[in-house]
């Protein structure tokens, strides 16, 4: 069995993400994506969000926040209690790239024009109709960039992610991963047990004093 199938993180890697550009979707899209790769292997009990968080290495309660909004968005189903968890609420080649993004970030828009082309000082105040019928020109171009960029991320579905990702990875890392959630399922119905067990017998000295 292996301790942690995830690459430690390093020390370096929070400076040079310092240095990159702002982007317009962030590491929860990312984590959240993750997750749901993690998710397709039906398993016999559900996946916690602290799992599935100590298995990509990231903060438990960033993945706490993730998973309910995909559970909102009919992404996931939940159980509650110690043995609870998540579960694929559809068929992976039914949940788009689209579907994750947009439950966990919301729709956003590439651009926000301010049509600021009407405020020419030249006008006066009141720019002309040439100037400001139609969409503006440069607005234009950024909602054809979205259109393109919302159009693969719908078209893109979790299985094809998944097979990617398949046919890059050795054979035994799904089996691995796969060994390490269940292990921690049983160590979770281990607790559970000792914990009830552990009460029986402080209601059973109670009752003998």
């Amino acid at each position: 069995m292996i301790a942690n199938p995830t690459k430690p993180r390093h020390p370096n890697d929070t400076a040079a993400h310092s240095n990159r550009p702002p982007s317009l979707y962030g590491a929860t899209v990312e984590y959240g994506i993750h997750c749901m790769m993690y998710l397709i292997q039906s398993r016999a009990k559900p996946v916690s969000s602290r799992d599935l968080a100590e298995l990509q290495g990231v903060p438990v309660t960033l993945m706490a926040r993730i998973m309910p909004r995909l559970e909102k968005a009919g992404i996931v189903v939940s159980t509650s209690g110690i043995n609870g968890g998540y579960r694929l609420a559809k068929d992976p080649r039914e949940i788009t790239v689209l579907d994750i993004v947009d439950a966990i970030d919301g729709r956003k828009n590439v651009f926000d024009c301010k049509d600021v082309r009407k405020n020419c000082i030249l006008f006066a105040g009141d720019a002309p109709t040439w100037m400001t019928s139609g969409v503006c020109g440069i607005h234009a171009v950024m909602l054809r960039a979205q259109k393109s960029m919302r159009e693969e991320m719908a078209r893109t579905t979790l299985e094809d992610l998944s097979g990617a990702f398949g046919r890059r990875a050795p054979a035994e890392f799904e089996e691995d991963v796969g060994e390490w959630l269940d292990h921690r399922a049983v160590s979770r119905e281990v607790t559970r047990i000792s914990a009830v067990r552990d009460s029986s017998r402080k209601r059973v000295r109670r009752g003998q004093s």
